[in-house]
């Protein structure tokens, strides 16, 4: 428990500094191909719906790569989608499991971090994602996300509607 503790406190350590020191402009395309969706499961259950709804708004399915995390990650459990947990990542911030690595190296069009808590592995994982444009919830630090969507996280449908909106007027 006490390891778990100071673990968290060199993770974030290592977040802060790379906060400071990451000022790089994000140019963003209104052509969307390709989405990173990183979700966390802990806080919310209806990821399959929330897939769907972006594939209503004429994403390919092909096309959006999701990571999903769970504090309680079982080892032995089978999960549909990459899964990831607090054991997945070291002392100084670096990602043991290879989809994990190659999700953060891969450079979406549109990363959406759908998370509302504050959870330092995610906020990690949305720093250091290559995506051109990131988008999450206004209740994260403003410094990860360019646009931040003021809603709940259980409605999906309206964070989807407003991303297209959004997309849409910037067209």
């Amino acid at each position: 428990m006490f390891l778990n503790y100071i673990k968290e406190l060199f993770v974030k350590k290592s977040l802060k500094n790379s906060l400071n020191h990451n000022v790089e402009s994000e140019v963003f395309t209104s052509n969307i191909q390709t989405i990173g969706l990183l979700i966390d499961e802990s806080e919310f259950s209806k990821s399959e719906e929330l897939i769907n709804e972006l594939i209503k708004h004429e994403i390919a399915s092909k096309n959006i790569k999701v990571v999903i995390y769970k504090d309680k990650f079982e080892k032995k459990k089978a999960y549909s989608r990459p899964t990831f947990g607090k054991t997945h990542i070291n002392w100084r911030g670096e990602f043991s499991e290879s989809f994990l690595n190659e999700f953060l190296e891969q450079e979406f069009d549109l990363l959406i971090s759908y998370y509302e808590i504050e959870k330092t592995i995610l906020m990690l994982m949305t720093n250091r994602s290559k995506a051109k444009f990131k988008i999450g919830f206004s209740s994260v630090d403003q410094r990860l996300n360019r646009w931040m969507i003021n809603t709940e996280i259980e409605k999906y449908k309206v964070f989807v509607s407003e991303l297209f909106r959004y997309l849409k007027s910037i067209k």
